[in-house]
């Protein structure tokens, strides 16, 4: 369903996470080793999947707590408009009060009708941030400027 979602987000071409790569973040085997990556997954009624959510914590330095920050919400288009959207969230929003989490967070892209759903449940929108973002020839670069800082 991510390659679906890629799709959908009008970018299949940049989308080149595989099946292994997803198990691998959801499910490691290294001992010791806790994974960085959860995920739900919304079943219909024959038990055919329709929606995931991905997400991962982040940290707020003004709270002083995790947060939860949502990478990834899908539900294929048959089911869309059947409240899996919504129950995705809300299991998100109670493990959020249940550990103690202040803050449920994700991007949307601006064209996404799912706009008018985000602000139907109280969500709103922050556009005083300006997301950035560090990838290929200038990653490397920058990481190549790296001391050790003890």
């Amino acid at each position: 369903m991510v390659h679906e979602l890629a799709d959908y987000e009008r970018a299949p071409e940049q989308c080149h996470l595989t099946e292994e790569q997803l198990a691998a973040a959801l499910f490691p085997t290294a001992p010791g080793s806790a994974p960085a990556l959860f995920g739900h997954v919304a079943m219909d009624a024959t038990g055919q999947p329709v929606g995931f959510a991905l997400w991962f914590l982040n940290f707020s330095t003004w709270e002083g707590v995790h947060g939860l920050y949502l990478e990834d919400l899908y539900v294929r288009p048959a089911a869309r408009g059947t409240g899996v959207g919504r129950r995705l969230l809300a299991t998100l929003a109670a493990i959020c009060i249940e550990r103690g989490y202040r803050r449920l967070e994700w991007w949307m892209i601006h064209w996404n009708p799912a706009a008018r759903f985000y602000a139907s449940i109280g969500a709103t929108p922050m556009d005083e941030w300006v997301p950035y973002r560090l990838t290929g020839g200038a990653l490397h670069e920058l990481a190549g400027k790296a001391t050790v800082v003890t």
